[in-house]
């Protein structure tokens, strides 16, 4: 497939909008709390019925130091024993998940996330992985996607090999910048050497994939600071990259309140800073995955996509869309069948549920034959930039003309702009398109008049 991506302007600017990552369809605004754990377990039974592999999703809220850029849930602490309460209680969530799940369904994808996962000691992490092995059917070969999300500086020199005996096999690891004015101003200061021997030592340690994250749009950057950290990256030649947007909404996230307004770039810094990042990474031969990811061509993100298995989950693009997603832990969110789940949000609801011998479920949604259907086409979308809708009748069982009627005729001034290529029977997503995939998307979003504000800009 063709993969190349251009970077127009005025294309980039026009439609600069909020909206969604669509992580999910429905996104998870509209999951709400008249879902309960009878819901759940209706959904559990049509999973079970379904048969196919899971997936596990361990949410690790625990961090040592706030870094002030961070939206996500986090609980800030020093002290490794706070971890312990959380910790027996997952392990009890563990055990009440999986008693309603069929023991003969494999475990090919398993995500530790966070806060920091890499805050456990290593005998809880030992436990912990231990515990989830004696209740799930995990695999012992690297054939499953089993990932961790990494803080380099949470870290010594025995955690990497400890993870790869534990059965991980790619993580991802935290930098966003290493300029260290931005690294003072976000609160998060960690060196490059921290770094790469983490990258290194899991290279080592057979670790099949190594990702990098990082962050445009972070106070006091520049597009020559930014290329100093991208030429430091492009060094040890990460298998993937992940270039977020950071989005500023301290109304919302309390940390982003630390961050200096005046200190952020302008619009026009962050698209340059933009357009650099594409254009180098392209240039040093990665595949332009989709929104915010890159992957040499070799990793297994590119070659699903290619293979068109390619899908979006929770934590991003995933290899794994056979997979149904049991959320564990504080406000982890799963999907189960035809339904959207998140656990309860804070640390006393949870202890008091888990105590009471039940499942944490704290809000959810069953979807209905229209969300699934305009799932699959964001999927289709979002994931390889081309949608045949013959295959979509034959699935959903509906002339995809007559149903999205509306949709086709708003996709027109797309068309015009030359976002996509409007065919008879296809949708394909030219170059200029794939930056504002998330906008092509949106035109097929049934929930988003209502709800557009409580999103960050696609750009």
């Amino acid at each position: 497939m063709d993969q190349s991506v251009e970077f127009d302007l005025s294309l980039i600017k026009r439609y600069d909008h909020a909206g969604p990552r669509y992580t999910s369809y429905p996104t998870a605004l509209e999951l709400h709390d008249g879902f309960g754990e009878h819901d759940y377990r209706q959904q559990i039974e049509q999973s079970n019925a379904n048969g196919g592999p899971l997936s596990l999703y361990f949410h690790i809220p625990f961090c040592d130091t706030v870094c002030y850029y961070c939206a996500c849930n986090k609980i800030i602490t020093k002290n490794r024993k706070h971890a312990e309460r959380y910790l027996k209680n997952l392990h009890h969530e563990i055990e009440l998940q999986a008693q309603l799940f069929d023991s003969n369904r494999s475990v090919n994808q398993l995500h530790w996330g966070g806060g920091t996962p890499t805050f456990l000691t290593h005998k809880q992490m030992q436990r912990l992985m231990a515990v989830t092995r004696n209740h799930f059917n995990l695999r012992n070969d690297d054939e499953g996607e089993y990932s961790i999300e990494i803080d380099p500086r949470a870290v010594d020199a025995s955690t990497i090999p400890l993870l790869r005996d534990l059965g991980f096999s790619r993580l991802s690891l935290g930098v966003q910048d290493f300029d260290s004015d931005v690294q003072k101003a976000v609160n998060r200061i960690q060196t490059e050497k921290q770094t790469f021997e983490v990258l290194n030592t899991a290279r080592e340690h057979g670790f099949g994939s190594v990702s990098i994250d990082l962050i445009y749009g972070l106070p006091l950057q520049t597009v020559a600071s930014f290329s100093k950290t991208l030429d430091k990256i492009l060094e040890v030649k990460p298998d993937r990259m992940s270039i977020f947007n950071y989005a500023h909404l301290p109304s919302r996230f309390k940390t982003q309140r630390q961050i200096n307004n005046g200190d952020l770039p302008d619009s026009k810094t962050k698209l340059e800073i933009l357009q650099m990042v594409i254009l180098r990474l392209v240039g040093e031969g990665y595949v332009y995955i989709g929104m915010d990811h890159f992957a040499k061509p070799y990793d297994e993100l590119a070659i699903s996509q290619r293979e068109n298995k390619l899908y979006r989950n929770f934590q991003g693009y995933s290899t794994h869309s056979d997979c149904d997603l049991i959320g564990l832990g504080i406000t982890s969110i799963g999907r189960i069948a035809d339904s959207y789940i998140q656990n309860v949000k804070d640390l006393e609801t949870y202890n008091s549920v888990i105590s009471l011998n039940k499942l944490p479920v704290f809000k959810g949604v069953i979807l209905t034959e229209d969300d699934n259907l305009r799932r699959a086409v964001i999927s289709q979308l979002i994931c390889h930039f081309v949608l045949n809708f013959s295959k979509i009748e034959k699935q959903f069982d509906i002339d995809f003309k007559e149903y999205f009627s509306p949709e086709l005729l708003a996709l027109q001034i797309m068309q015009e702009d030359g976002l996509i290529n409007l065919q008879n029977d296809e949708i394909e997503v030219l170059p200029a398109g794939r930056l504002l995939i998330r906008n092509i998307c949106m035109v097929f979003d049934k929930y988003l008049v209502q709800k557009q504000q409580q999103f960050s800009k696609v750009i």
